[in-house]
């Protein structure tokens, strides 16, 4: 994942393509699990907040070292 992310709120399209997953249904998946990073709902559309993504990454790295 780059350093710097989009200033922006990001979609779960975005998710898949930095980090490479399978498909948006593993975003949802871990939505439902709370596993992921923070999300919330603008309508019906899932958004995530690039600060709370880089947080839950940062979390992650910190679990597996």
């Amino acid at each position: 994942m780059a350093s710097e992310l989009p200033n922006r709120f990001l979609t779960p399209e975005d998710l898949v393509e930095m980090f490479e997953l399978p498909s948006v249904e593993t975003v949802y998946q871990w939505r439902r699990k709370r596993t992921g990073p923070r999300s919330f709902r603008v309508g019906r559309h899932l958004r995530f907040d690039p600060t709370d993504v880089r947080a839950w990454v940062d979390s992650q790295m910190g679990e597996a070292a």
